[in-house]
């Protein structure tokens, strides 16, 4: 079972520190995840990619 948690990274962060956890939880290049995360929000138009960052910054906790 495995002991990762999902939080916000204070190491490697821009805005919030939600694409830094993110990558740290999956174990990747935080770039790669920014730029995954353009991508998507620049693609999506049922559900703004500005939107899930701003609640994810709330609802992930801080490391």
């Amino acid at each position: 079972m495995s002991t990762r948690k999902l939080k916000k990274t204070p190491h490697d962060k821009m805005v919030a520190g939600v694409c830094g956890g993110i990558a740290e939880y999956f174990g990747i290049d935080a770039t790669l995840v920014r730029v995954g995360y353009v991508v998507l929000s620049v693609l999506s138009t049922g559900f703004p990619g500005l939107l899930v960052y701003i609640i994810l910054a709330f609802v992930m906790p801080d490391n």
